[in-house]
């Protein structure tokens, strides 16, 4: 997608990103997802990569974590600096592939389908091995990602309204390449005041491309669920949380 950079969603996204995602479902989801890591952690030290505006890092602070963070946006970042406790999480501004801070964690995480936002496998690859090198001996990386299964496209393509009032429509557009695994998207929000343009490109990859990729970074699955809730990963599942740690040799 031309003009489209690792800052790109987050500067995009900023001002509408706590509006668009937090939903009842979300905030039960987050829940989820905040006591499940917080077993992770065990106690220990945090790093989120493409923190954004605190969604998970700021309740993970709040049961006494030491949390770090990662974001390309520094749009994203300042929204979690207004809120209450953001300003006491350290924040690197960079491209989350790279990992580039000092210190190990016991638990380095990506949320949200967020891995995705690394356009190419090229990308991902160097993120696996980024993380390897920041885990403590015990330490686990954890991936929470959809399982692909690109539907409802016609000659890749697919146009759908995803919400619509008196007075906005917000369309969906979406550009599927099944040779790169990747899905080009544009959100559209008409309102009587104009229209704006909220770009996204990802590239997928299914659980068991992640699994070679942490191979090839020497590390290896521990767990995979279902859910935040740990419910069993099945052939049905359209989610995962895929937990993976150094090998047994190492």
């Amino acid at each position: 997608m031309k003009g489209y950079g690792a800052e790109t969603f987050g500067e995009r996204f900023a001002d509408v990103y706590d509006t668009w995602y937090g939903t009842k479902l979300a905030e039960e989801t987050t829940q989820e997802s905040v006591k499940v890591l917080a077993d992770l952690a065990a106690g220990g030290t945090v790093l989120e990569l493409a923190i954004g505006t605190g969604r998970v890092a700021l309740p993970l602070a709040a049961r006494g974590l030491s949390v770090h963070g990662i974001d390309a946006s520094e749009a994203m970042v300042a929204k979690l600096r207004e809120k209450p406790g953001g300003d006491a999480i350290p924040v690197t501004i960079g491209d989350f592939a790279d990992v580039a801070v000092d210190g190990a964690f016991d638990l380095v995480f990506v949320v949200f389908n967020t891995l995705f936002n690394l356009t190419s496998q090229d990308e991902q690859v160097r993120c696996f091995h980024n993380v390897a090198r920041h885990l403590t001996a015990g330490g686990v990386f954890v991936v929470d990602a959809f399982v692909p299964g690109i539907s409802g496209a016609v000659d890749n393509q697919a146009v759908r309204t995803a919400h619509i009032t008196a007075d906005s429509v917000y369309l969906e557009a979406s550009v599927h390449d099944p040779v790169t695994q990747t899905v080009q998207y544009q959100y559209i929000e008409i309102t009587q005041d104009g229209t704006r343009l909220y770009p996204v490109l990802l590239r997928y990859a299914w659980p068991s491309e992640l699994d070679l990729m942490a191979r090839l970074a020497g590390l290896e699955l521990r767990e995979r669920w279902g859910g935040w809730d740990r419910s069993p990963f099945t052939a049905s599942s359209s989610v995962h949380v895929s937990v993976y740690a150094r090998g047994q040799s190492r």
